[in-house]
């Protein structure tokens, strides 16, 4: 038997003991548990090696194994008080649960499906979608927040420091590119890393669903540029580009500056007489941003530069043509 099934059959007896002494209110005998649990020797010295061992190792863990003493040594019994060791009800709420249920699906240590929803039933079940009652409906009913292939090792790879390779779809083509991830987020629908690009000798922001290879990760402890002290705010669509940024000035009446100066909190401001905005806004994905600024339809004009305010002429008469033609 290999070192790793040894484990596997010590870890199951100990569940097994864990299981029958919880299962008791007035205590079971040794001789009991040699009969009862699987694992255990049928010599009574092997077996009583063997039981002191799991005791100690379970007592170590921090369960309460009880001793409960009888008129004589082969009369002593043994057990677990359920309410001094299981977990109560934690009374999460359902974006609590739905919290948990994410990192269950991000990261897993060889859990099947089954253990997943096992885990979360025991932490107050999952959200049924008719209800805001915690039920045992399946968990994966209880969020929509998408995972990604590249997720689990990019998380990987910000907690242990590690440089990272992934070939890269951005508007400009396919690239391979290497880069020291520094935080992962969710937003808009979509995961993004924000990360040191070593090519480029900058920060960059990368969408995960643009990679399109696996994340190949060197050494722990392989990067060289600190995560800065601030924590960057979270891209924007029009920051994911590998094109030079350029400055668009951007005026937002006043009906519509209050939401545009939370869109555009970085970003320089200036205000205006008639109570509107003027922002200077760095884009290096001109597409994205001209949907952000046709969103508020006539209440946003491009000022400048002028090859900005005539890409979106231009692009607007052609759209018009084409609903018109």
């Amino acid at each position: 038997m290999t070192p790793t099934d040894k484990s596997a059959e010590k870890f199951e007896r100990q569940m097994n003991l864990l299981a029958a002494l919880s299962d008791t209110v007035q205590g079971i005998r040794a001789i009991d548990i040699q009969q009862r649990v699987p694992g255990y020797n049928a010599d009574h010295d092997s077996f009583r090696r063997t039981f002191e061992r799991d005791k100690k190792d379970l007592l170590s863990l921090g369960v309460p194994i009880e001793v409960v003493a009888g008129a004589t040594a082969d009369l002593t019994a043994y057990r677990v008080d359920k309410s001094k060791y299981e977990l109560p009800d934690p009374g999460l709420e359902s974006d609590e649960l739905a919290a948990l249920h994410l990192a269950l699906e991000t990261v897993t240590v060889g859990s099947s499906p089954g253990d997943m929803a096992r885990a979360m039933w025991r932490l107050g079940g999952v959200v049924d979608a008719a209800s805001t009652n915690p039920v045992g409906v399946p968990v994966g009913e209880l969020t929509e927040i998408p995972s990604d292939a590249s997720l689990v090792p990019l998380f990987r790879a910000v907690m242990e420091r590690r440089v990272v390779s992934f070939t890269y779809e951005s508007t400009s083509g396919t690239s391979l590119r290497s880069v020291e991830p520094w935080h992962l987020d969710f937003k808009r629908g979509r995961w993004n890393l924000t990360a040191f690009d070593l090519e480029r000798n900058e920060q960059r922001n990368f969408r995960l669903d643009r990679v399109r290879s696996e994340v190949e990760m060197a050494d722990a402890g392989s990067q060289s540029h600190g995560v800065p002290a601030t924590p960057t705010a979270q891209a924007e669509p029009w920051e994911f580009g590998d094109n030079e940024p350029v400055v668009i000035s951007v005026k937002f009446d006043a009906e519509v500056s209050e939401f545009a100066r939370q869109s555009l909190a970085s970003c320089p401001v200036s205000d205006q007489a008639d109570g509107g905005a003027t922002f200077e806004v760095p884009v290096t994905n001109w597409p994205a941003f001209r949907s952000f600024v046709l969103s508020f339809l006539d209440h946003a004009e491009i000022l400048a530069p002028p090859e900005s305010r005539a890409s979106l002429s231009q692009w607007l008469e052609a759209i018009g043509g084409d609903v018109h033609g």
